[in-house]
């Protein structure tokens, strides 16, 4: 019942916050419809209404649901809504920079020194800071912790299409019941109407990324009358072993430190109520939702602490080694504006071919604790698929809990060979 009462409550302040701070967030009240395809399918649905009408949501068994969809059993969900997502959260920068409220970016948090009583020391890429609290919001917290073991990363992707003439509006959310599972929705924006579709999720560096996102296409080409796609892309978020989030304060840490994450791809929900949660924490320091959301629920594993110790910022051994530049590229053969894990003469690394023809390389293992990356053929990345590191094509970090870079490997054509480690 608290997870729900949270859900509305969140639902509740999303709708007053875009009515109060983003009125151009084009805000459509909707019901949401989840449709079942097969008889095992149909005896899960009825238990997902069962259960959310069980805590006082409004769910119902429906014969007839938008066009487009075949089905075996559909259901109603009720106190839905969608609207443009940027413009809403731009609304809230405004808001808060209104009420004196100060926003940093490209700034990223290195180390974090709790030694004084008074005030916590962040050191950043840009400078230092002194806070009374921290809450890490950031998909999941820097550096090494407990919670990166509780939270698996994963990949979902997305697309918007315009619609051929005569194309039905679906005046609805629908969801179907495949593993993974699809998404469809229409949205207006700027007067032109688009349909907006994602699922093929699949656990991050696990898997063809252009393939998902081509299955994705086909998918719904093969539903509706696309006719054009014209925005593609892909996100990230993080499953919890659980199910629910985790708000609240940071296992093994400083007290003052706070942290939101494991949202399950329900971000602006569970963001939203996190920012109650916290709010109350910082606040008055306790919440009504502070046990069910607790990171400490989570069991500290034998050895962890000594484990961080060892594990906190990797970095790579120095590679010393000639790689002479023709025999990786005959070993890799690497297309231009590809990549590729390859082994050569007992090392490993991660080669990319720029559009120059020229080769890049890295050691492929992640800084954070020194998984093995992936390559991400879509965003052009190194993607770790333990804890969701990602990396640029020259090993800069793009999303934490990493800290620290890819070791960079420069490839002479003379044959000598320059490593660093940042």
């Amino acid at each position: 019942m608290l997870v729900s009462r949270g859900a509305q409550e969140a639902a509740e302040r999303i709708r007053q916050w875009a009515k109060a701070h983003a009125p151009n967030c084009n805000w459509q009240d909707h019901d949401a419809y989840m449709y079942a395809a097969t008889e095992e399918q149909v005896n899960e649905l009825k238990s997902i209404v069962d259960g959310t009408r069980a805590v006082g949501m409004d769910a119902s068994l429906v014969e007839h649901m938008p066009p487009y969809f075949t089905f075996m059993q559909a259901a109603r969900f009720g106190g839905q809504a969608s609207f443009h997502p940027t413009r809403y959260l731009m609304g809230l920068v405004a808001a808060f920079q209104m009420k004196g409220g100060q926003l940093k970016e490209h700034d990223r948090v290195l180390d974090v020194d709790a030694s004084d009583s008074e005030a916590l020391t962040v050191h950043t890429a840009n400078g230092m800071l002194k806070a009374k609290k921290l809450i890490y919001a950031t998909h999941v917290p820097p550096g090494v912790n407990i919670l990166h073991f509780r939270n698996a990363p994963y990949r979902s992707y997305v697309l918007a299409a315009r619609l051929g003439p005569g194309a039905q509006p679906l005046g609805a959310l629908v969801y179907d019941m495949h593993d993974p599972y699809y998404y469809y929705r229409m949205e207006e924006v700027d007067g032109e109407n688009f349909l907006i579709a994602g699922g093929c999720d699949h656990k991050t560096g696990e898997g063809d990324e252009r393939a998902h996102s081509r299955t994705l296409e086909a998918h719904v080409r093969s539903l509706f009358p696309v006719e054009e796609i014209t925005h593609q892309w892909s996100s990230q978020y993080f499953e919890p072993a659980d199910g629910l989030p985790y708000i609240g304060h940071l296992p093994m840490a400083d007290k003052r430190i706070l942290v939101s994450t494991g949202y399950s791809g329900n971000g602006i929900t569970y963001g939203t109520l996190a920012s109650i949660v916290l709010t109350e924490l910082v606040v008055t320091g306790e919440s009504p939702y502070e046990q069910v959301f607790n990171p400490g629920r989570v069991s500290v594993v034998a050895g962890f602490s000594n484990f961080v110790k060892e594990a906190t910022d990797v970095v790579g051994h120095l590679i010393a080694a000639p790689f002479p530049e023709e025999k990786l590229a005959e070993l890799g053969d690497v297309a231009r504006g590809e990549g590729k894990l390859v082994q050569y003469d007992g090392h490993s690394m991660g080669l990319f071919r720029d559009d120059k023809g020229q080769l890049h390389g890295v050691s492929p293992a992640c800084s954070h604790i020194k998984c093995t990356v992936a390559w991400n053929g879509i965003e052009r990345s190194w993607d770790c698929p333990c804890h969701g590191s990602r990396f640029g094509l020259d090993g800069t970090v793009l999303t934490a809990p990493a800290r620290k870079p890819l070791q960079q490997i420069t490839i002479a054509r003379d044959h000598v060979v320059k490593a660093s480690v940042a």
